[in-house]
């Protein structure tokens, strides 16, 4: 009887269930959404984001593994990348600012890059950006790497670590900061990141939520590429 059920329930079901296998392996594997939970990555991303991920981008993975079956390409600095955390079981967004044989250091919160300053030119003295800790004023500054633009924030308030190295990226990893420089675990805690961990390439915010307006839709960032 029991045998009979499951064979009914396969048979007027089987349909719905591939799909479902499909789509899991699609998103596993080809792209999937990633939602921001933080502020880590403000101003580029913000906290209620949710980001396109090209998963495609590097290499073919064996779904639902971190096993990279053939690989095509690898991170380039601005990208900014998921990647499963080697500390916690959780997936991380972040931006990749050097590669393999990259020297690497940070003076007073301003990248330096086998020896010379990243470029970079305050955009605002005094911007209100949003954080765990609520509203915060924050220094916006916009950097080029690579011929790529992005805004960086500097929280004074949370000031934490401002200066590391010189340190040289090893063969096989890259090292990622956070956009908001003061409020991000990244290599500064996390060290240099595998890239047999890293799972994607993010490609745009897809849609957005504001988390203190009872998760309202932000209209001006759906479908928002990030620079880099």
């Amino acid at each position: 009887m029991f045998k009979d059920r499951v064979n009914t329930l396969w048979r007027d079901n089987k349909g719905f269930v591939l799909f479902l296998g499909l789509m899991f392996v699609f998103r596993s594997a080809v792209a999937d959404w990633n939602h921001v939970p933080s502020s880590s990555m403000n101003p580029s991303l913000v906290a209620g984001d949710r980001v396109l991920v090209n998963k495609l981008a590097y290499s073919l993975r064996l779904p639902f593994t971190l096993q990279h079956l053939v690989r095509w390409d690898q991170p380039h600095r601005g990208d900014v990348i998921t990647f499963d955390s080697p500390a916690e079981d959780v997936n991380l967004i972040k931006r990749v600012v050097a590669v393999p044989g990259d020297v690497v250091a940070m003076r007073d919160n301003q990248l330096v890059l086998n020896g010379h300053p990243v470029p970079r030119d305050l955009v605002a003295a005094r911007r209100e950006i949003p954080t765990e800790s609520g509203m915060l004023s924050a220094e916006v500054w916009r950097e080029q790497l690579d011929g790529r633009s992005f805004e960086v924030a500097r929280l004074p308030e949370l000031n934490h670590l401002t200066a590391f190295g010189p340190v040289t990226v090893p063969e096989g990893h890259v090292l990622v900061l956070g956009d908001s420089r003061d409020n991000s675990k990244d290599s500064r805690y996390l060290g240099f990141i595998d890239m047999q961990r890293i799972t994607g390439r993010a490609v745009r915010v897809v849609l957005s939520h504001d988390l203190a307006a009872y998760y309202l839709p932000r209209g001006d960032r759906w479908w928002k590429p990030l620079n880099g």
